[in-house]
């Protein structure tokens, strides 16, 4: 499989019944479950825009996900990524982006997490500066968790947002103080296949921003973007043509719209090793409607193994190893410091993703201690904000950015680092990781990816495990590792054992840690669980001949559940 989605026969097909389906343009089928809420999302003016994007687009989407099949033929046949001769004319000149709105000139702290309402209001009310609302990695794509999340933002953009926690006996409601809003789209790559354009699926993201935007700009550009926004995340990016395409997207829903050019704003997540050496082009193409780039640290690991998964002699050692001391990993981060820099917009630092340890105060404060060390060392380089998984973790980030940039609302101007600008190179960006591999690496990706591919396929898509909060960036990198190092036979030097990893130490491995699971989650959770399902998955795709590009692709189709057409229910 090269990265594209196979559209076919969805796991379960419900009855039609007397109860009526969306109105729906020409030429737009909606196959997921009839609600009367999303009845009010998926109006036909809504998707009439979001059919409109479809059409105008799909090509260049479809030629832009050739060109990464061809580069990744390439990869494999032994070519390494690097700066494209012919743009260099972008990279040497010097131009800037459109001015920084000042409604978000300050985002030293930013949290994130999937489009869910109790999410969603808690996280407003975090105390951070911006709430990354996610329709991507920490979201399972599943039709209920995609329109209910579409509900829960328009209730937060028109201040209406609340939530009944029966539990606790407790209401959540918005403070009168919140954090500016963020929303991630999907990926280029995936598919929305409850909503059939012209007979094929939707372009996920697509969906996701033109219903979001549709419903959204105005409420937004009044109570939260000061006459800016809305705002985004894009995410998956390896290729300026991608950022070209989401610049014409945003022109046009801006001429929809009919507010100004620019009004919309985007930060780009280089989270792909082809992007690293694309930054300059992607601000370019961008250059109206960019608000930075941010450094998606556990996605580019992913796609650093993925990149070179016919190179041998570029295997990771275990994933715990790979952290921001590594030079490949610096060069990263202080190349789209200075990139973004040069450019007049922010550099986004990485996500820190443990959560408290409510049980363990002296291990809680361990963890606390090595998120400062991390965050200070990104306000040192020159990053302008971080991202956070929790809420507990806030004051924290906050105390150590503060302390580095005081009462100034970034580093743009204060930090350019024009040194390593001119200084990183090719060789920087691509040096071989130092480490080891051991057996509990290849074990902990194992039990990580089973259990985060079991909570994806029962609609979650943020899991908490072991002390950190979990997406899809961590299975992918469980999965590809696991993959390559099975693929090489590679040694398992860290631990003094000398065991070669093949297919039998494998299922070795996945057996014994399918009873460590359910001896941690009970054996009643484990039952009632996707575990055996999410095994059979991981394990696939761990052994397959040919590595697949996404984990999520492959699941996708066993969270798909269609309605008769009009999305008619009993």
């Amino acid at each position: 499989m090269m990265g594209t989605y196979t559209y076919s026969a969805p796991a379960a097909t419900a009855k039609r019944s007397t109860v009526g389906g969306y109105d729906a343009p020409d030429g737009v089928e909606i196959r997921g479950r009839y609600d009367q809420e999303f009845a009010k999302i998926l109006s036909r003016d809504a998707l009439q825009f979001v059919a409109e994007l479809q059409r105008e687009f799909r090509n260049r989407i479809r030629f832009a996900l050739e060109c990464r099949r061809q580069a990744k033929a390439r990869y494999n046949d032994g070519a390494l990524p690097g700066f494209d001769p012919a743009t260099r004319v972008i990279r040497d000149a010097d131009w800037t982006c459109a001015p920084v709105p000042p409604a978000v000139a300050d985002r030293r702290v930013e949290i994130t997490g999937p489009v869910e309402r109790k999410m969603i209001i808690n996280a407003l009310n975090s105390g951070a500066k911006v709430f990354m609302a996610d329709f991507e990695d920490a979201l399972s794509p599943t039709w209920e968790n995609l329109m209910r999340g579409q509900v829960n933002l328009r209730d937060a953009v028109d201040g209406t947002i609340s939530f009944q926690d029966n539990a606790r006996n407790r209401v959540y409601k918005l403070n009168d103080k919140t954090a500016k809003l963020f929303v991630r789209p999907r990926g280029w790559h995936l598919p929305e296949s409850h909503i059939l354009i012209d007979g094929e699926p939707a372009t996920g993201c697509l969906v996701d921003f033109g219903l979001y935007f549709y419903h959204n700009y105005a409420a937004f550009r009044r109570t939260q973007g000061a006459g800016f926004g809305p705002f985004f995340y894009l995410p998956k990016m390896e290729h300026s043509r991608e950022a070209k395409i989401w610049n014409s997207v945003f022109e046009r829903a801006e001429k929809m719209a009919g507010i100004e050019m620019g009004s919309i704003r985007a930060t780009v997540l280089i989270e792909t090793l082809p992007a690293v050496f694309q930054m300059n082009e992607i601000l370019y193409e961008l250059r109206d409607h960019s608000v930075g780039l941010n450094c998606g640290r556990w996605d580019y690991i992913f796609s650093y193994v993925k990149t070179f998964q016919s190179h041998p002699d570029r295997l990771l050692p275990d994933r715990v190893q790979v952290g921001m001391a590594q030079h490949f990993m610096r060069s990263y981060s202080d190349l789209l410091i200075s990139t973004c820099h040069r450019r007049g917009v922010h550099a986004m630092g990485g996500m820190a993703a443990q959560i408290p340890i409510r049980d363990d105060p002296e291990a809680n404060e361990a963890a606390v201690e090595l998120v400062r060390k991390d965050k200070h060392r990104e306000a040192k380089a020159g990053h302008d904000g971080t991202w956070a998984a929790h809420p507990g973790l806030i004051p924290a980030c906050n105390e150590v950015f503060t302390a580095v940039m005081g009462s100034s609302p970034n580093q743009i101007q204060s930090m350019k680092r024009e040194e390593a600008y001119s200084a990183i190179t090719e060789e920087d960006l691509l040096q071989r990781p130092r480490g080891v591999r051991t057996m509990e690496g290849l074990r902990l990706n194992t039990r990580v990816g089973i259990q985060y591919v079991a909570a994806w396929l029962t609609g979650t898509g943020s899991v908490p495990l072991y002390n950190l909060m979990e997406d899809a960036a961590t299975a992918e990198i469980s999965r590809v590792q696991n993959w390559q190092w099975i693929r090489y036979n590679v040694e398992l030097d860290g631990d003094g054992l000398g065991v070669k990893v093949n297919r039998e130490v494998f299922w070795r491995v996945v057996e014994e840690e399918m009873a460590r699971i359910e001896k941690e989650v009970g054996k009643d959770k484990f039952r009632k669980g996707m575990y055996k399902e999410a095994s059979k998955i991981f394990t696939r795709q761990c052994t397959a001949k040919v590595l697949d590009d996404f984990l999520t692709l492959d699941a996708y189709n066993n969270i798909v559940l269609h309605f008769p057409r009009g999305g008619s229910k009993l």
